[in-house]
């Protein structure tokens, strides 16, 4: 028996307002759905576009968890980008800035991350052509 398909992947935030909007006005995702869990956690899900897989961001009421600390290169979310020169160019605009990169891979794809909030990465691909 083998699962059928990933559905989301949940990360943990202290500040789920200000990751919502780093999300959407940095990368363009658009909430689908939010709601309150039965243990009180604030839970917002972002859809990804061209990708059925959700992001899920959780805020725990205070004093139920510690704050969040992302260690250093722990995890990262990778997002495909059509041309990430302009892309760049577009987060500049908007405010925010890549965190490392442009850099071009072995296999000539280009990379570059944007830090988001709570210390979690975003790496940015552009496929090789």
């Amino acid at each position: 028996m083998v699962v059928k398909k990933l559905l989301h992947t949940r990360l943990r935030v202290n500040d789920v307002e200000r990751t919502v909007r780093f999300y959407e006005q940095a990368l363009g995702l658009k909430v689908t759905r939010r709601h309150t869990s039965p243990r009180g956690a604030q839970l917002v899900f972002l859809a990804t576009p061209n990708s059925d897989e959700e992001i899920e961001l959780c805020q725990m009421p205070a004093g139920m968890a510690p704050p969040v600390q992302v260690q250093p290169d722990l995890m990262h979310l990778a997002f495909e980008v059509e041309d990430l020169a302009a892309f760049a160019v577009e987060l500049q605009r908007k405010g925010f800035a890549l965190s490392d990169g442009p850099t071009q891979t072995g296999s000539g794809s280009l990379i570059a991350f944007i830090d988001a909030p709570e210390g979690y990465e975003v790496e940015l691909i552009q496929p090789a052509r």
